[in-house]
């Protein structure tokens, strides 16, 4: 059985935050990026050790279509997506998160 997805508060705001800005760009980008971040979600549930390490046990799945990565780390009980980041700017912000 799958780990259940849990999204530090943070990273769900990103998340919700970029979507809003893409269907402000065109109308349903908002959606695909979602759809798109749940694609991902299933990947990592499905196989969590298959995207590389990028410190402090901290993996990253880039997502298609968007300069978006989806950063999460896997404990014992949930995978923990611990940033929804951009992969343009200011590449380690997310660190004090942990």
């Amino acid at each position: 059985m799958s780990k259940p997805i849990e999204f530090l508060h943070e990273a769900q705001i990103e998340m919700t935050e970029a979507a809003l800005f893409y269907d402000a760009q065109v109308r349903g980008l908002g959606t695909t990026f979602l759809d798109t971040i749940e694609r991902g979600l299933r990947e990592i549930q499905s196989h969590p050790t298959r995207w590389p390490t990028i410190g402090r046990n901290i993996r990253r799945l880039r997502i298609g279509r968007f300069p978006y990565g989806i950063l999460y780390r896997e404990t014992s009980a949930a995978i923990i997506i611990v940033a929804i980041m951009h992969l343009h700017r200011r590449p380690g912000y997310w660190q004090n998160r942990l």
